[in-house]
């Protein structure tokens, strides 16, 4: 059985989602500290060109919490706004319709856990792609108080993977002899080169997920999601 385990991310970039959608289980990796000034309640979009950043709002962000004890500040106003900047950004697009209506659904939600709110992000997307991998969060498998790599042996050894597959950049977190070790084969994901037609500018690479959805259909998006390299170490 094949497992991914990541932290929850604001409408990640498509690697994220071929992630996702190679594994049989993903672990949304949310009880370990929350990153102040990562991409937990941020990302990048297309606006005029350029990318322009995006945001949702945090309660007392720090980093000595952990994702699940963090809690969201996201008024109803806040919202409004962000959906009145993708409006401004993609109104255009091909696919705006269907997917601003999917952004709405996800960013409308009421819960102020930060944890739930990206978990029904993930989920909304994940079902708009038709990905079937199941999704569980960290939080909820008992395990050891372990940290780093043996935290991540610990929940593979719960769930019963033989395979951890992880993104690219965390190709220096792991030793390979650990996890050969336990009888897991460890593999990192490397996204290829990935370009389509956003409006008649220049390609601007490495945005959310949301510019992915905008200017491809769901097949075409699918066919994206194919479009990496395995490696391993």
């Amino acid at each position: 059985m094949k497992i991914g385990i990541m932290q929850p991310y604001f409408f990640p970039y498509i690697g994220y989602w071929q992630l996702l959608n190679l594994v049989d289980e993903y672990v949304i990796f949310d009880d370990v500290n929350y990153i102040k000034r990562g991409w937990i309640n941020r990302n990048n979009i297309l606006l005029n060109g350029q990318a322009k950043m995006i945001n949702i709002h945090i309660k007392n962000a720090s980093q000595n919490r952990l994702i699940k004890e963090t809690q969201l500040s996201q008024t109803k106003e806040d919202t409004r706004k962000l959906l009145a900047t993708l409006t401004q950004a993609y109104r255009k697009a091909p696919y705006f319709e269907s997917v601003y209506h999917m952004l709405e659904t996800s960013l409308d939600y009421q819960e102020t856990s930060l944890t739930d709110y990206l978990a029904y992000q993930i989920k909304t997307v994940k079902n708009y792609l038709g990905i079937q991998t199941t999704l569980l969060n960290s939080s909820d498998i008992k395990k050891e108080e372990h940290k780093g790599e043996s935290k991540i042996l610990d929940i593979c050894r719960i769930r019963g993977a033989d395979c951890y597959i992880n993104a690219i950049g965390g190709i220096k977190l792991y030793d390979p002899q650990n996890f050969k070790d336990q009888k897991i084969r460890l593999q990192f994901l490397k996204t290829d080169d990935i370009i389509y037609q956003q409006y008649k500018e220049d390609f601007v690479p490495n945005l959310s997920i949301i510019d992915v959805l905008m200017f491809n259909s769901v097949e075409e998006v699918k066919e994206l999601l194919q479009k990496y390299t395995l490696i391993e170490p």
